[in-house]
């Protein structure tokens, strides 16, 4: 019986793996069409990657975008490092209750709802719309993600470590550098690459904020999709889902070194 729930456990993770990865795949495949067209494979060609490359304004957009994301990401992962340790220092229950709610608003709100408030914001600051507002944006929505998940190693820090810190005379400073920052290290990996990875997918609340003369990969391949199949889309869609599993990779490596030095410095006498 165990044997059977097993199976039907794993042929069900299956299928939920090929409705995922199925059409990016079939993306992918036809990106290398020679045809020109999603319904019949020709010949293989890089022809749609070279014109990706060959795409001034194309590159353009790809710097903006990757500028936006590493800037967002650097900036909210500060701003959630500080907010997660000042809500986790909150001593009333309620407060602190309070404080995590109004931080999930923004989780679970629709993209929609934040992508037009800041619109409208923006329009009544006079703040123009291009790399500011985006940016902006970006960081708002990137902060409340930080703060989720370094919230969890701060919990799950023990509270004598700071005490014997402070009682060999640690200052407040040290505390919070040589003990706090290091323990928590791979709750902001986490933030960071979780706030880059939201970056670099946003299109909703980008579209609302985007101005004239500026755009990112998601906006733009919206607009080039609109007007019709064309296989430089697929090539372009391809290298975006292999930088994302190369961040991927990266983040899993890096989170696991750092459990292993956490351990590592854990296990010292």
């Amino acid at each position: 019986m165990m044997k059977l729930k097993r199976n039907l456990s794993n042929l069900y993770l299956c299928i939920v793996f090929v409705i995922l990865y199925a059409p990016i795949f079939y993306l992918t495949y036809y990106s290398f069409n020679s045809g020109g067209s999603m319904h019949e494979f020709e010949n293989f060609t890089l022809k749609w990657y070279t014109e990706v490359f060959h795409d001034t304004r194309l590159l353009i957009i790809v710097l903006n975008t990757l500028v936006i994301a590493l800037l967002s990401a650097a900036i909210s992962t500060i701003l959630g490092v500080a907010g997660a340790l000042a809500i986790h220092h909150v001593r009333r229950h309620q407060t602190k209750n309070l404080l995590l709610s109004l931080n999930n608003v923004l989780i679970v709100s629709p993209d929609i709802i934040i992508g037009a408030s800041f619109l409208i914001l923006f329009t009544i600051a006079g703040i123009k719309l291009g790399f500011t507002s985006v940016l902006l944006s970006h960081i708002a929505f990137s902060v409340p993600i930080v703060v989720i998940m370094v919230l969890p190693k701060l919990q799950d820090m023990s509270p004598t470590l700071i005490d014997a810190a402070r009682d060999l005379g640690a200052s407040q400073w040290d505390v919070l550098t040589k003990v706090v920052l290091p323990f928590i290290t791979p709750g902001i990996f986490a933030g960071f690459f979780m706030a880059l990875t939201y970056s670099l997918d946003d299109f909703a609340v980008t579209f609302f904020v985007t101005g004239n003369g500026f755009s990112t990969l998601s906006v733009e391949i919206y607009s080039r999709a609109r007007q019709g199949i064309a296989l430089n889309i697929n090539a372009l869609s391809t290298l975006i889902f292999l930088f994302t599993i190369v961040l991927v990779i990266g983040y899993y490596f890096i989170t696991k070194r750092s459990n292993s030095r956490a351990k590592g410095a854990g296990l010292r006498p």
